[in-house]
């Protein structure tokens, strides 16, 4: 349901962007609330208040957000809490950013290595991943994971490059237990 209703308002925002030039703007505006969604507690703690009508919620939210944002963008989190979807709303915010970044070419790559990268290090994976793939630019984020032993994992949305020496140890060991049963099912 979560996604269904994530997708059906990312979509429809997305469109609408679109369709009125204002992808840029609204992208900004949209990483934004989206903050402040993750961290005003105050707000979350109000907009899920039992005791709080929808028309007050909604009331709030004009106040917060109107003259800050694109009123298509209010409108839309004002519809989100009259139908209850209040708790949906940082969902569709991160739906609308991803199918943004699509219709940009802008790719997300998460790298981990076994030791920080230096910055040059850094720019030649983001110059190979711009060169290997469709995306004309990328949002990098970058992770240390000690038991890599060596080599990176990089991840690309459902995509993962496994170059890590504990990654080839581990296929390493599948493959030698594959010929151990092989082996013991020749034996007599």
């Amino acid at each position: 349901m979560a996604k269904l209703v994530s997708k059906t308002y990312g979509d429809a925002l997305f469109e609408l962007a679109v369709e009125s030039g204002q992808v840029d703007g609204m992208l900004e505006e949209a990483r934004g609330i989206k903050e402040i969604l993750q961290k005003d507690n105050e707000l979350s703690k109000l907009m899920n208040h039992p005791k709080i009508v929808k028309e007050e919620k909604i009331e709030i939210l004009e106040q917060v957000f109107k003259g800050r944002a694109h009123d298509e963008i209010v409108g839309l989190m004002r519809m989100l809490v009259s139908k209850g979807h209040y708790g949906e709303m940082e969902s569709v915010f991160t739906y609308f950013i991803e199918q943004v970044k699509e219709y940009k070419n802008i790719g997300t790559a998460y790298v981990t290595a076994p030791m920080p990268l230096s910055g040059s290090q850094k720019e030649q994976v983001k110059k190979r991943l711009l060169d290997t793939t469709k995306y004309v630019e990328f949002e990098m984020h970058y992770d240390v994971d000690e038991s890599l032993i060596g080599g990176m994992a990089i991840r690309i949305g459902d995509r993962v490059v496994d170059s890590s020496v504990k990654h080839k140890l581990q296929s390493l060991t599948r493959e030698l237990s594959k010929i151990q049963l092989k082996v013991g099912e020749c034996a007599p």
